[in-house]
This record gives structure tokens, sequence and C-alpha cells, in this order.
């Protein structure tokens, strides 16, 4: 043996590992305003987080189309990938219990990711109805982060737009 035993316990319960992870993700999410505004939720399957806007008649920018105002298409992006990004950060920490989200300074002290850039492209007409959101981590370093994130409504093969988003990582 070259190294230190490591007994593995019992696996905690799935019920207890899904309670972590929801409050994890409610942390992240409930003290922001803008999410709450543009009635964002986020769906998480495992560590795979699939963000939802339900259609809302205030969306919509173009009522002659109608078509979903380009800015709130821009923050719905944005905010997946702040929000994934953060996820992904901690994850680790979430899966092993190293953090006590039920302590409010933990919560309190959560911060997220800021945007140094963030490009969007509109590929079609965001349509009134509900869209849905991926983000993908393609860069993350102690300081600075890239983020992919594709928006689609009907058909996920059909994005109707996508960003690309650096950001500077919170300092621990």
């Amino acid at each position: 043996m070259t190294g230190p035993s490591k007994r593995r316990g019992r696996p905690e319960p799935m019920q207890v590992v899904k309670g972590r992870r929801d409050r994890a993700l409610r942390a992240l999410v409930d003290g922001v305003p803008w999410i709450a505004f543009l009635g964002i939720r986020f769906e998480r399957h495992g560590d795979e987080l699939t963000a939802v806007m339900p259609y809302q008649e205030k969306l919509i920018g173009n009522p002659m189309l109608p078509a979903l105002h380009g800015g709130a298409t821009a923050g719905f992006l944005e905010t997946a990938a702040i929000i994934e990004l953060s996820w992904s950060t901690l994850w680790e920490d979430v899966e092993s219990g190293a953090i006590d989200l039920n302590d409010p300074a933990v919560l309190e002290g959560l911060k997220f990711p800021k945007t140094i850039d963030f490009t969007v492209d509109y590929l079609r007409t965001g349509l009134p109805r509900d869209a849905y959101a991926r983000a993908r981590v393609t860069r993350s370093g102690r300081r600075y982060a890239s983020v992919h994130v594709e928006a689609w409504q009907d058909n996920r093969a059909r994005p109707f737009a996508q960003a690309t988003g650096h950001f500077l990582m919170p300092s621990t």
C-alpha cells in the first residue's frame, strides 16, 4: 500500500443529496431580482442545469411580429451563463457537504462572477412561447472563465440565440 487507506462510509441517502443540491441552486437564484423579474427558473438534472424563461406578454419587443425583446433574450442568456458558471464552481463543495447551506453567513457570502464581455448572436426570431437555455463552461480558472450558451424554444437543434461570455471570477 503506497498511501493512507481511505475508508468509504455509507453513501448518503439520495434525498439528502438532492436536498443539498436544491438548496444550493435556490441560494444562487433566489437573491437576484432580475431572475425573478424575467420569471427564469432552473431545472436541475444531476449537475446539468436548464434555464427556463416562461412566456410573458411583457417580454415581447415587437408586437407586430410578435417577437421576444432582444434585451430579454440577452438577459436570459447572460443569466443562464452566470448561474451555470457559479453552479459549476460550487458543485464539488455542495456534493461533499463542505459548505453548510443552512448557515446564513454562507449564503450572504456567495459572490457571482462579473461579466467582462458578452456577445449575443440572434439567429432567428424568438417566438411568443417558453424559451430554454443551456450553458457550457469552456474555460474556468481562478481569475477568468469563458462560457458558451444556447437558447431554443421548440427544438433544441434549432437555437434562436447563442452567446459567448468572458467573466472575472470572484476572489475567494
